[in-house]
């Protein structure tokens, strides 16, 4: 007998929706579990806020006993970054009597020093936490011990690391003879401000690696990477790189991209395991260098992962990050080792049959 799931979505995000994503793979993983996931939003951004939790309202009165899997991050529910009507959208299936499950994919609040940014942060607690209070269960995507603001005990909250936004299963990829020329991947780059460090970082890595290994090919694609494109072929002039830019990539097109590299730079922030773009390198079996940071815990450590730690100024951090890009491609042995490490966690912690396990168990609990 299938049993009847909800995924409930806050706006639409563009150009690709990440939680959409997770959603439609963990919704065909848990299938052999015999669970049925419908997706549905909230589209308060097109409808506004009135409209939106009236029809939600209408929808929830068939939903009493249904597991709805809220997903939450703070810009799907508001415009920015202030999500207290999302504790509206949680008092409507609670009345409906609804099971409630929120899947945490924003698990800290944003960062910031200004006065609007910690208010902003107060806020964001506070919605979490009267969130949890609202649930039956939660997931978050982080260990819960790394979670300074999550209440304990842990009694209704789980951690399960995300998946890779690829069709599973993945074939194979060896990684350990090195294209000609060694090729390094950067998956997206970060809008705005911080996308300018990242550009810089990713520059003086390059170049560092280059004067030691000689000719290198840079193949930087996903979101934010063709507005990159300029200054990334500006501060690669003369050296021996072969730059190669693409925008957004179905999931095809980004194993095959991965599959084309040797290695994956992650200078996107600290890594983690809800920081997908690491992750589908890591499913593809890709060794990476990543930037260590409070989030940073396994199974992200058990994975072919080189940490670098981003302690003291920008030039010793680029320093740190060219010698591990220099150690991988240099390294035959090590690389067959951080493969083989990628293997191993893909298989027992991102893989999506491995994540629908971990639901399943959450959804067939009988409390």
């Amino acid at each position: 007998m299938t049993c009847k799931i909800i995924a409930l979505l806050g706006r639409k995000d563009e150009p690709t929706d990440a939680v959409e994503e997770y959603c439609r793979h963990l919704g065909a993983a848990l299938v052999p579990h015999g669970f049925q996931m419908d997706i549905r939003r909230v589209p308060w951004n097109e409808r506004g806020w009135a409209s939106s939790l009236e029809a939600l309202r209408l929808q929830a009165e068939s939903w009493r006993g249904t597991w709805v899997l809220v997903q939450y991050t703070a810009l799907a529910w508001s415009a920015r970054g202030f999500p207290r009507r999302f504790l509206s959208a949680l008092r409507i299936l609670c009345k409906a009597g609804a099971r409630i499950l929120i899947v945490f994919h924003d698990v800290d609040p944003f960062g910031g020093d200004r006065l609007i940014d910690r208010f902003r942060r107060s806020i964001q607690i506070k919605v979490m936490r009267d969130a949890l209070s609202l649930a039956d269960r939660a997931v978050f995507t982080v260990a819960l011990d790394r979670l300074q603001w999550l209440p304990s005990p842990y009694d209704k909250s789980t951690f399960i690391p995300v998946g890779a936004n690829l069709p599973f299963p993945i074939a194979e990829q060896q990684h350990v003879e090195l294209h000609r020329p060694p090729t390094i991947a950067i998956f997206s780059i970060t809008g705005g401000t911080p996308g300018e460090r990242e550009t810089r970082n990713i520059i003086a890595v390059t170049r560092l690696a280059s004067s030691k290994l000689g000719a290198l090919r840079l193949n930087v694609f996903g979101r934010h990477a063709e507005e990159r494109e300029s200054a990334l072929r500006e501060g690669l002039r003369e050296a021996p790189v072969e730059l190669q830019v693409q925008g957004v990539v179905d999931e095809a097109n980004l194993i095959e991209h991965f599959a084309a590299s040797d290695v994956l730079l992650f200078v996107r922030g600290t890594v983690s395991s809800r920081r997908g773009s690491a992750i589908a390198g890591i499913s593809c079996g890709l060794p990476v260098i990543a930037l260590q940071g409070a989030g940073t815990a396994a199974p992200i450590t058990d994975a072919g992962v080189i940490l670098v730690t981003d302690e003291g100024n920008e030039a010793e951090l680029q320093l740190k990050l060219g010698e591990a890009l220099v150690r991988i491609l240099s390294d035959s042995a090590l690389r067959v080792e951080l493969v083989r490490r990628n293997r191993a966690a893909q298989e027992k912690h991102f893989s999506w049959p491995a994540i629908a396990s971990r639901y399943a168990e959450i959804l067939q609990s009988p409390d």
